[in-house]
């Protein structure tokens, strides 16, 4: 680590002061022979940096990173949420998954979104308190720093504890968020008290103070996770969840857990592939996809062909089957995981594949439904100088959880319960159905997409990816590996290059805006419905090469940043 003073450093000096951060800078795109940090916001970038510069791993660093994002980007970053990590470390050559997905709370059951009628009233499921899953955020990031971190939690919070206090500038990004949502924030006084000013969302350069938010910060500072879990903190959460009828308790916070698992891993051409496995359906369907496309010669077709789509779209269709087919918390259910990421099993899907034939996805999925979740997630990525690596995603489900912002505490509820298949064959907030492997119940941890990801070559890490856009978050993680190892790309145009989205149900093929007319038509003539869409996720990315590490923050989401340490 090269000592000096930096950008990073000076930012974070004034934050510990008396000086209101202000950073609206944005830049995506990266180099250091350091340590590297990539965010959706260029504040908890920072953050990141700083920790890295005064000695701290990647784990500080990430720890630090979660707690910032829960001040400068409430949307997703949070508390009162739970998420997926991935942490390499270097001296042990060790790769290891931390499950803090939220858990069903014990009182809830199969019905409980259901009317009288025996149909799913979404607004419960959605946006009351019946919706929040037990958060795991806190005792994740805990858990996590206890076992790796090495620099005093205590300083570490320090960070998010002044940005929520001493206020900050609101950058493109959150305005942008707070502008889209402003009706979702619209429903609840306490939420127009922190966001709102002369009745209408703050705006880009409007400054945000969080008192509230800074008071449970410090009592975390002071008393640790205990007082999230056991403590005031606690009291007050269930105090408001149940005024609100909601069903959590101090007893599901108290025996909540995150959990240690093993990560899944696969083989793709010439590298080595770890990411995150059940609840998370994630590191299944990616290594299930690059099984299948190992078959076919991606780069001779071309990125973006109209063959290379059409491959890839089918081979999703199959995977999106299997997901909602087979995936669920293996707490309660049993998932064939060696089956799904056998090169056997892909080798038989392969051989189905076949241009310009389109195969039937109602055939492919049997009655069963695809499940659908919310975009809204955050990501991020970190990696120190000597090889330690964490790739994270955590999230509320919708932007700004189900709305409810807990006045006394000052941070979004999630409303994760809406994950779950409320009734097989009914669909969730983004019109995708499960099955009895994802339905409700007690303690269980709702199914996702989410997909923390570090590639491997010859043993040592070569990227750290992942991104936010529920079930798109497999897509996009998938494109960023194939555009690298397939089609020779540099990282910052592996995570630029025009994106496209399929799994089967629904049966339409989203697109970016100004990918070529010539496959458009391609794909059309061969009966694809198509769909153009601004953009698909937000890869937060780190590449390890034997010049540079390279870090590159996705452009399609405002006020991003990727940094590295100087």
């Amino acid at each position: 680590m090269k000592k000096g003073v930096s950008l990073a450093s000076i930012i974070i000096c004034l934050i510990a002061s008396t000086t209101i951060l202000f950073s609206n800078d944005s830049n995506t795109v990266a180099r250091s022979n350091y340590g590297m940090v990539s965010t959706q916001d260029s504040i908890a970038t920072h953050v990141g940096v700083a920790v890295l510069e005064r000695g701290g791993n990647a784990v500080d660093a990430a720890y630090a990173i979660g707690y910032a994002l829960a001040v400068t980007h409430p949307q997703a970053g949070n508390l009162g949420g739970g998420g997926f990590m991935l942490v390499h470390i270097a001296s042990e050559n060790k790769t290891i998954a931390l499950d803090y997905r939220e858990k069903a709370p014990r009182q809830s059951h199969q019905d409980l979104f259901l009317d009288s009628k025996g149909d799913v009233d979404t607004s419960l499921s959605r946006y009351s308190a019946l919706s929040v899953g037990v958060p795991g955020t806190v005792l994740g990031l805990e858990t996590a720093h206890q076992r790796y971190g090495v620099l005093a939690r205590e300083d570490l919070l320090a960070y998010a504890i002044k940005l929520a206090k001493k206020g900050f500038y609101i950058n493109e990004g959150l305005a942008n968020s707070l502008s889209k949502y402003k009706q979702h924030l619209n429903r609840r006084e306490a939420t127009k008290a922190v966001f709102f000013k002369n009745g209408d969302v703050l705006k880009k350069g409007d400054r945000l103070k969080q008192p509230a938010l800074a008071k449970t910060l410090k009592r975390l500072k002071r008393y640790g996770y205990r007082d999230f879990y056991e403590g005031k903190t606690a009291q007050k959460l269930i105090a408001y969840i149940q005024a609100n009828e909601g069903i959590m308790s101090l007893e599901d916070l108290r025996i909540y857990e995150p959990v240690w698992r093993a990560v899944v891993t696969g083989n793709y051409r010439d590298v080595q592939i770890a990411s995150m496995p059940p609840p998370s359906s994630g590191g299944i369907a990616l290594i299930q996809a690059l099984n299948i496309l190992e078959n076919f010669d991606l780069n001779k077709y071309g990125h973006n062909s109209a063959d290379s789509m059409h491959i890839m779209a089918e081979a999703l269709t199959y995977v999106y089957a299997d997901r909602a087919r087979f995936l669920g918390d293996t707490d309660f259910v049993d998932v064939p995981i060696k089956r799904l990421i056998s090169k056997h099993y892909a080798t038989s899907i392969a051989s189905a594949i076949t241009t310009p034939n389109i195969s039937n996805s109602d055939v492919i999925f049997k009655q069963v439904e695809s499940v659908k979740e919310s975009q809204d997630t955050t990501h991020f990525v970190v990696l120190d100088s000597q090889g330690n690596c964490v790739s994270n995603t955590y999230t509320l489900n919708f932007n700004f959880g189900n709305g409810m912002l807990v006045p006394s505490l000052g941070f979004f509820l999630n409303n994760e319960m809406d994950d779950f298949s409320a009734k097989p064959g009914i669909p969730n907030a983004y019109g995708l159905l499960g099955n009895e492997k994802n339905k409700i119940e007690p303690e269980k941890r709702m199914l996702s997409s989410m997909t923390p990801t570090i590639v491997f070559k010859q043993n040592k890490p070569l990227l750290i990816t992942g991104s936010p856009g529920g079930s798109r978050i497999i897509t996009t993680v998938l494109q960023v590996i194939i555009n690298i190892v397939d089609h020779n790309m540099s990282l910052p145009d592996a995570v630029t290059a025009k994106r496209f989205h399929y799994q089967g149900k629904p049966a339409i093929l989203f697109i970016e805006n100004n990918v070529s007319e010539q496959s458009l038509d391609t794909l059309k003539d061969r009966g694809f419905k198509i769909q153009s869409v601004n953009r698909i996720g937000s890869a937060q990315s780190i590449l390890v090469t034997k010049k540079w590490n390279i870090g590159v923050s996705d452009p399609r989401t405002a006020s991003t940043r990727a940094l590295g340490e100087k």
